[in-house]
């Protein structure tokens, strides 16, 4: 089946994969000894590529260093810089499915519409604008970080110019000359703001909290580097392991946040020394203990903002006319354009108000406002059923690929049992339940519960469900275990 083929009444996979970013292409790959090429990946798009394909904006890149933002069983040696551009990370997700011959199984602009248990046929049900299509087991890979979140602003359908979220940049605008107003000033706020500052006419940025930037240090690999990667034996790993111990090490602070105070100085210091208007860096600097928030590195955005064509308000917006914003204090600011770097709604996993039990029930319903889920990938009364970037599976300090690993891992495990039971498995509702104690055991008196901030990786109940508060190596030994007691193994009845 390839990307243009339609679906059929006998439509039916081994496994189903929803999403085609890292998650998605990463989980095909690794439970292909399973699937055995019985595997068709459902996206959304008119091609593959998840947040790096969204994300096209002016400055986009990543903020994990390129040999840990990588598949362990797919090294490059082809990176340019030390913290890898959106197209190089494109061109390498890109590659690697196009080596493990997932290209074929693709359907883009194929979304899946809802998923609906079938216990009676132990399997899953998939509605998409193609028709229906069955699997035995499903991945859901849609990703936390996918719906772009924009503020309920009176007034925002007015606005008569250019008017776009980060993730839906508008290429086709440009910017050159204009009033831009900015809203928003998180993570990929700090990437394109730099980028356009040269451009525009004036830059009016709405912060509504300060974040801690601290230095990049980005550097280009040498084309050396990139030779020694490539042909002497263990290079590459070993730097990978560097990178990976040094990043596990700031784990400490993030668990006893009186060891920030370190990175404050330093944050303090950079800011410092980009800016020197005391106005303004009094604007900058964060009032809450760094790591509340996600912790942001750059080297271009303070002095961005010292520009005399910027103005940082830090008064949020209260309305929008058609020819600007009028801020929470009264005052109007008159723009050509808007873009929103307001991140995403992450108080839901997507697809999961559209994902049914065998009641008619939905995965949404059954979590209400706080997410659970065994080792954030498996969910009581959902069998058979594996969900990536789940919750508490997103990071504050390294790679979150290194948690898809884990977790394609432990779903391969699953996935075995239930195929040697010839049925369907899911984890108990106790197993759950425990699991969730631990996270919030684990999560108490950490720097994302006792920061002084209010943050996305907290849930409307106030709860962590959003980041694992461990490290990389305790969730690694919990996902390698595979254990009887904690699931429920159902063997199916119809025969195949």
């Amino acid at each position: 089946m390839t990307s243009s083929g339609t679906t059929t009444s006998s439509d039916h996979h081994t496994l189903a994969v929803v999403g085609s970013g890292f998650a998605g292409v990463g989980a095909a790959i690794g439970l292909a000894p399973l699937h055995q090429g019985s595997v068709v990946i459902f996206e959304r798009a008119a091609t593959l590529g998840g947040v790096w394909r969204d994300n096209d904006y002016p400055g986009a890149a990543c903020d994990v260093q390129s040999l840990l933002y990588s598949f362990s069983f797919a090294p490059s040696h082809r990176w340019r810089h030390t913290y890898a551009r959106q197209p190089e990370i494109r061109e390498y997700l890109d590659r690697v499915a196009r080596d493990h011959g997932l290209l074929p199984r693709l359907r883009t602009q194929c979304p899946v519409t809802s998923l609906t248990w079938d216990a009676s046929a132990a399997r899953w049900t998939l509605e998409t604008p193609r028709g229906t299509s069955t699997a035995d087991h499903v991945v859901l890979a849609t990703g936390s970080l996918a719906d772009p979140s924009l503020p309920a602003v009176d007034g925002i359908e007015s606005f008569a110019g250019p008017m776009f979220h980060s993730s839906q940049w508008d290429h086709d605008t440009d910017l050159t000359g204009m009033r831009v107003a900015v809203v928003g000033t998180g993570a990929s706020a700090i990437q394109f703001v730099p980028r356009i500052q040269p451009l525009v006419e004036s830059l009016t940025l709405f912060q509504r909290t300060a974040p801690w930037v601290m230095p990049r240090d980005d550097k280009p690999i040498s084309a050396r580097t990139r030779t020694l990667l490539k042909s002497v034996p263990g290079y590459q790993r070993a730097a990978r392991a560097a990178i990976y111990l040094e990043r596990e090490v700031k784990l400490l602070a993030f668990r006893h946040p009186a060891l920030m105070a370190i990175g404050e100085r330093e944050g303090r210091a950079h800011l410092a020394h980009a800016v020197s208007d005391p106005v303004l860096r009094q604007k900058l600097t964060p009032d809450y203990r760094m790591g509340c928030k996600r912790i942001l590195l750059s080297d271009e955005y303070y002095p961005a903002l010292a520009q005399p064509n910027v103005s940082v308000e830090t008064a949020g917006v209260a309305t929008v006319t058609p020819t600007g914003v009028i801020d929470t204090n009264g005052t109007a600011h008159e723009v050509d354009a808007v873009i929103f770097g307001t991140g995403f709604d992450t108080s839901r996993l997507p697809l999961t108000d559209s994902v049914f039990d065998g009641s008619g029930r939905s995965m949404a319903d059954t979590w209400g406002d706080s997410p659970r889920a065994y080792l954030g990938t498996t969910v009581a009364g959902f069998p058979n059923l594996y969900l990536m970037h789940g919750p508490n599976i997103a990071l504050g300090h390294t790679s979150v690929i290194l948690m898809f690993e884990s977790q394609i891992a432990y779903i391969e495990k699953a996935m075995r049992r239930a195929m040697t039971a010839r049925g369907s498995i899911e984890p108990t509702a106790r197993a759950q339940a425990e699991y969730s104690t631990d996270i919030d055991d684990l999560t108490d008196g950490t720097v994302w519960t006792s920061g002084g901030c209010s943050s996305w990786y907290l849930d409307p109940a106030g709860r962590n469900s959003n980041l694992w508060p461990g490290s990389i190596l305790g969730y690694r030994r919990r996902a390698a275990r595979f254990d009887e007691k904690h699931h429920a193994v159902h063997t199916n009845a119809v025969p195949r």
